[in-house]
């Protein structure tokens, strides 16, 4: 029961503006990689610049994945108060890092600055989903599933904001300046989180289960570990792809990648309102399915698409797919293995970010063995300029971005199997009510 001191909308807002903030880094991130990339890392290393800028943002989604991992065991130890405040500090020093790398360091301690500073900022988007899921599950336990979809609804409208700033900006401002837009709404959260009251602690014996009782609850059920590759799978089907589409598809499709980001978080802004509901019609193996078909359909349509049109199609087929994906796999965890408490949704999100951490710099490695292979040899690759050198790596992002296809495949039998084998327990179940 919540305390009637606290006010629950204002600390479902709080939850949003920490996720927005997180989105809106995130776009900012991908809006200026290729500039960060064209300025800071080319001249170094040309022929490993793909990777290494993979790398630089995949270390955001690194320190997500342990600050979720650790955090949501002992986060009313910790206390929310303490956890979204130092989620607003470290995106406030997190992108001062990134933004003052060239003023702080020269050739490749340049680039091991911006890394760090991008691992800050995932950190600081790792301290807001393991406070703001499980404050949003408590808050809401009559509406979980609904409110999680209307909570991060927020982290496509982030990007959107994002995206669109380092869209329209672009010629106004350098890129630095971009990036340092992330700051107001850091500020925001933690001013915010320290003028707000918290539900207390849950005390050891109430209705929140104790650390050994979660870690009971997720080993003794090995279907958790299912859901828990599942989310791997889902998030490299979504995440990787959005981070990854500014650098690839630029040049190829003849608009900026990062309008597509926008449009399919525009897309997931208002669909994720209404997903609860329809996972409600179909259940959330079902929609989940149902979304796993469309996300590998419209990667494979990304791959091939060489125009405007088609990108923009190709993107409202993968978008509609993703959008659901994030919020309805944390619901079901929530709601099978409600003793895991906030440490299994923060296991199940952890999976979903090393799932980035690890695809995003073999997206790029492959970018640049695709390239260098096309070239005929990494010193007649480094010999390339202008139209030569964008045909070479247009059909180098055709085909890291095929790759991505097979992640949505393996979820259709993965979600397939789940689907089937609940409609089979639901029917026995009413069969014996029946007799």
């Amino acid at each position: 029961m919540i305390e009637r001191t606290i006010h629950r909308g204002r600390l479902f807002w709080l939850g949003v503006l920490a996720l927005f903030t997180a989105a809106t880094s995130a776009a900012l991130r991908a809006a200026i990689a290729s500039s960060l990339k064209a300025q800071w890392i080319d001249p170094i290393a040309p022929v490993e610049a793909g990777e290494l800028i993979g790398a630089a943002l995949g270390s955001a989604f690194l320190g997500f994945a342990v600050t979720v991992f650790v955090t949501s065991a002992v986060l009313d130890q910790i206390g929310m108060r303490r956890m979204l405040l130092g989620c607003g500090l470290c995106f406030l020093a997190g992108t001062l890092l990134v933004v003052g790398a060239g003023s702080l360091a020269s050739g490749m301690g340049v680039y091991h600055l911006v890394w760090a500073g991008m691992l800050l900022s995932g950190i600081g988007w790792g301290l807001a989903e393991a406070t703001i899921n499980p404050l949003t599950a408590r808050l809401y336990p009559e509406d979980t599933t609904h409110r999680l979809n209307v909570l991060h609804a927020w982290y496509p409208g982030g990007l959107i904001v994002g995206g669109l700033l380092g869209v329209f900006l672009a010629d106004a401002l350098p890129w630095q300046a971009i990036l340092a837009l992330v700051l107001v709404p850091a500020a925001g959260v933690v001013l915010l989180a320290a003028t707000t009251a918290f539900p207390a602690p849950q005390p050891v014996g109430g209705n929140e289960p104790s650390f050994r009782e979660t870690i009971v609850e997720v080993f003794r059920r090995p279907s958790f570990f299912l859901w828990f590759g599942a989310m791997f799978l889902t998030a490299s089907s979504e995440l990787a792809p959005g981070q990854w589409i500014d650098v690839a598809l630029s040049n190829r499709v003849g608009m900026r990648g990062i309008l597509l980001l926008v449009y399919v978080s525009a897309l997931m802004f208002v669909f994720r309102h209404f997903a609860g509901r329809l996972a409600g019609k179909l259940s959330n193996p079902g929609l989940l399915w149902i979304s796993s078909l469309l996300a590998g359909i419209g990667l494979f349509l990304l791959s091939r698409a060489q125009s405007p049109v088609a990108a923009i199609l190709a993107s409202t087929v993968w978008g509609l797919g993703v959008c659901a994906m994030w919020p309805t796999m944390l619901a079901s965890v929530a709601e099978r293995y409600p003793r895991g408490g906030a440490w299994a949704m923060g296991l199940v999100g952890s999976a979903g970010a090393l799932a980035s951490f690890f695809v995003l710099p073999r997206l790029g490695a492959m970018f640049d063995q695709a390239k260098v292979e096309l070239a005929g040899g990494a010193q007649a690759f480094e010999r390339l300029s202008g139209p030569a050198l964008r045909a070479v790596e247009d059909a180098a992002a055709s085909i890291s971005f095929a790759r991505l296809t097979v992640f949505p495949i393996i979820l259709l039998v993965v979600f397939g199997g789940i689907w089937l084998a609940e409609r089979r327990g639901t029917r026995r179940v009413l069969a014996e009510g029946r007799a």
